[in-house]
Parts: structure tokens; sequence; C-alpha cells
């Protein structure tokens, strides 16, 4: 694997984890209603963001309705690096399909997710194309759910012959199951010639965003300091628990101060960031990871990000310390 592609493969996969011990966290020490108000904003608002550009780049939008819908899903996960399905039955009704192991329920914490938290991720952004589509008849039908012990989260996006309630935009029905797949008929994207290079920067992009959407989203729900506090538990536990797999990956092996911020400085330039490394302190020019990205307070989103660093220093070297400052949009971290 490039220098480039593992990087772009430890950024993926900080952020993945990220995403998923937030929700364990929230599940943890709040109680699984804050999990599961989280879930539905936070694919909200990707949703809003993502879903009328994404059909589009992906050359969906002149597709019927229901099939563009669950092509997109199709497509866009797959792009991320998650495993999918799709079938066609017709114009009006189409399946996607999510095998395990599901991606953002990774290893053992799908065990720790409530119904109501995995199915808040549906009314959130699959139960809301019809209404950014503007057809009033368009609605997901949820035919199974990975943490209630079935074989992938599964459901077909379709087309009424009437117009749906807003409880109807998501339906649930366990006795349906979907056809099954066939690799050799399914759509292709041009991706599927594209380099492993171009695929892991791809993997990086999609988990990246969740972490934008999910600093603002935080804030919005439980207020700036709360928010802090939850998103630097989790992160300070993520890099603990992920720095030795992302070191490796890396080719970081000792254990001394430069070492360490070659870590951070090959993490920071996978972001698409320009840093500069002088014996063990790194200095990064920007946040791009939040550029653009509008905060209640953005001071407290950065302060709960740094503490990925901080777990990972910890993990990497118990004995030194992450001095943090930044100036504007200058980032320096000094190891000691």
């Amino acid at each position: 694997m490039g220098e480039d592609s593992a990087g772009y493969k430890a950024v993926a996969k900080l952020y993945n984890a990220l995403m998923t011990g937030l929700v364990l966290t929230l599940v943890a020490h709040k109680d699984a209603e804050a999990a599961r108000k989280f879930m539905f904003a936070h694919f909200r608002r990707q949703h809003l963001e993502k879903f009328l550009p994404g059909l589009k780049k992906l050359g969906l939008d002149t597709l019927p309705d229901a099939v563009a819908c669950a092509q997109y899903h199709y497509f866009s996960n797959a792009l991320g690096g998650v495993k999918t399905e799709y079938v066609r039955e017709s114009d009006r009704k189409a399946w996607v399909r999510y095998p395990p192991p599901r991606w953002i329920w990774q290893g053992t914490a799908i065990c720790a997710i409530p119904r109501d938290v995995n199915e808040a991720m549906l009314h959130g952004w699959h139960g809301h194309n019809g209404v950014s589509l503007g057809n009033p008849r368009l609605g997901f039908v949820c035919t199974g759910q990975t943490p209630n012990g079935d074989p992938g989260l599964e459901g077909y996006y379709f087309e009424y012959d009437r117009e749906i309630a807003p409880d109807e935009r998501v339906r649930f029905a366990p006795d349906e199951h979907m056809p099954r797949f066939d690799p050799a008929a399914a759509p292709k994207l041009d991706s599927a010639s594209w380099p492993e290079e171009r695929l892991r920067k791809v993997e990086r992009s999609y988990a990246m965003e969740y972490v934008r959407s999910l600093l603002p989203t935080t804030q919005d729900l439980f207020g700036a300091a709360e928010a802090g506090h939850l998103v630097a538990r989790t992160a300070r536990l993520i890099g603990l628990q992920f720095y030795e797999d992302t070191a490796a990956m890396l080719g970081i092996r000792g254990d001394s101060a430069e070492d360490f911020a070659r870590y951070l400085s090959a993490l920071a330039v996978a972001q698409g960031e320009q840093a500069e490394t002088r014996g063990a302190t790194v200095t990064q020019q920007s946040w791009k990871l939040m550029s653009g990205v509008a905060l209640p307070d953005a001071d407290a989103a950065f302060r709960a990000w740094d503490a990925l660093w901080e777990g990972a220093l910890a993990a990497h070297n118990r004995f030194l310390r992450l001095e943090t400052r930044r100036a504007g949009e200058t980032i320096t971290w000094r190891i000691a």
C-alpha cells in the first residue's frame, strides 16, 4: 500500500470509530433517547447537504425516483467503503441492502445499539428522500435491521398510488425480503476501474463528512459545553484504542516525541492539510475538516476534536504530553 493510501485508510478508520463511539457514549452516558435524537439530526443534516447534489453528481437525477434513490445509496455507500447491494424490481420499486459487517456499527459495537437508534437513521435520511424530490408518494420500506439480528439492513424505495402521510415515509415490513443480488446485473460507475489510492481517498472523505456533521449536530442538540465533553470523552478513548492500528498503517514504530510528530503530520497530510514538522513540533496551516461549517462554538468543537490526538499520544507514550496552540487558522502541536 502506498504512503498516501495508508494515510487515507488511517484517517477513515479513526473517524469511522469516532462516529460509532459517539453514539455509544450517548447511549451509555446520557440515554438511548439522546442517541436517537443525535442519529436523526445527524443524518437529516447530511441528507439536506448531500442528497440532491449527489444525485446529480452521480448522474442519477433523470431516473425514476424510487430507482434513483436506491442507486444513490448503492453507489455513494460503496464509494465510501460500505458493502451494498441493489435490486430494481420496477420503476416504482427498488431495493438497497447493507450486508454485515455494518460500517457504522463496527465490531462488537452493534451489540449495544438500541432499535430506535438504528431506525432514527432511516427517519433522518431515507424517509426524507420523497420530500426533497418533491414526490409526496415516495417512501421507504425497511425489511431488515442488523442490530435486530437480521442479515443486514435492507429495504426498498416505493412509489405509492397516493400521497403518503409523514408517518408513512418509513414503514417496517420484517416479513418481506430482498431478492438475491446479482453483481453482474447491477449498474456500475466509472469508479469500478479506479486505482486503490483514489478509492481510499474517497473512503477517507466519506468518514470525514461524518465528523463534519457530528460536531455541529451535537452542539445544536446538547449545547457547546456538554457536546464538547461528550465528543472529547469519545475522541480520547478512540485515540487510545485505535492508535496502535493506525500507527502500524503509517509505519510508526518508535515511541519518541519525534515519532508521534510524524504520526500527526502524516494524518494531517492525509486530510489534505499543509503540515510542517520540526523535531517534535507539527504546524498545520488550516483546519480543512471543518472549513465552511457553521459551528455555534468553534473553539469548543476544536478542543473536543483535539482530544483524539491526546488519546493517541497517551497510547503512544504515556509519559509525553501534547501542547496545542491555535492562532487563527494555524494549529501547532508540540510533543513534550
